[in-house]
């Protein structure tokens, strides 16, 4: 739209102008940016350790936003979110130049109160400029009218799943039911045959240890008593074979002594 294209430049000139008039003269814009700067550092550490240490590169800090802002604004880009910077920039870059209400002199107070006023006016003019969509719905209404339709498709949407939801638990139960007496009619004609098989094994299995654990005891019997006499005739070698070898050592030992 062309009035945007020439009232955007128009209301960011002021603001590239006091950038730079900023930057020329710190010391002029660190005296007008002294009460927000105080105010600044007054508040907790996390706000105030990102606050410039001297007042003029806070002037300059504020300057700088206010030129970038305006370049945004005055081509068309990003012209919400500089319409928004600029009108931060306001107050820290003219609080201490205009006031007026500490001004004894009646001409300067008048003065200071019509630049105060300037100020406030070009606060509205940037609020109205950063609410400007160009047309297009805002965030605000577009989140507003999907609630909406999704409030209206809930119930309807609810209703069915809801049904659906219980057909298929009362099909599971019953289909459950079914299954269990299923199983409870096939348990009940396995369980006899398997009891009878069961107690039928048990007493074969009886009457085989019985007659295995005599024979067993019998064969262990035997091999006892063979293996005991094999014991005893291969104790009396091993004790002749031990004797013999402790003697031969024994004198190798002297040997050894003597040769020493």
């Amino acid at each position: 739209m062309l009035l945007r294209k020439i009232a955007r430049p128009l209301l960011a000139a002021a603001f590239i102008g006091q950038g730079v008039d900023a930057l020329r003269r710190p010391q002029q814009a660190g005296q007008a940016a002294r009460p927000a700067f105080d105010g600044l550092k007054q508040l907790p550490d996390e706000i105030s350790a990102k606050v410039p240490s001297d007042v003029e590169s806070f002037a300059k800090a504020n300057a700088l936003a206010q030129i970038g802002g305006g370049i945004l604004l005055a081509s068309g880009r990003l012209p919400r979110v500089a319409a928004g910077v600029l009108a931060c920039t306001v107050v820290p870059g003219n609080a201490g130049a205009h006031m007026f209400w500490t001004e004894p002199d009646p001409q300067r107070r008048s003065e200071k109160r019509a630049a105060f006023l300037t100020d406030v006016s070009l606060i509205g003019g940037l609020l109205i400029a950063a609410a400007d969509t160009e047309g297009r719905p805002s965030l605000g209404w577009r989140a507003r009218r999907v609630y909406r339709r999704a409030a209206d498709a809930l119930p309807t949407a609810s209703n069915g799943a809801l049904e659906t939801v219980g057909e298929r638990v009362s099909t599971g139960l019953s289909a459950g039911v079914e299954h269990g007496r299923e199983l409870a009619e096939l348990v009940g004609e396995k369980a006899g045959p398997l009891l009878e098989s069961a107690g039928e094994r048990g007493a074969q299995l009886a009457e085989v240890a019985g007659e295995r654990g005599a024979q067993l005891a019998e064969v262990a019997a035997q091999r006892g008593s063979q293996l005991a006499e094999v014991a005893v005739e291969r104790g009396t070698e091993l004790a002749q074979v031990a004797r013999e070898g402790a003697t031969t050592l024994a004198g190798r030992a002297r040997r050894r002594i003597r040769s020493l």
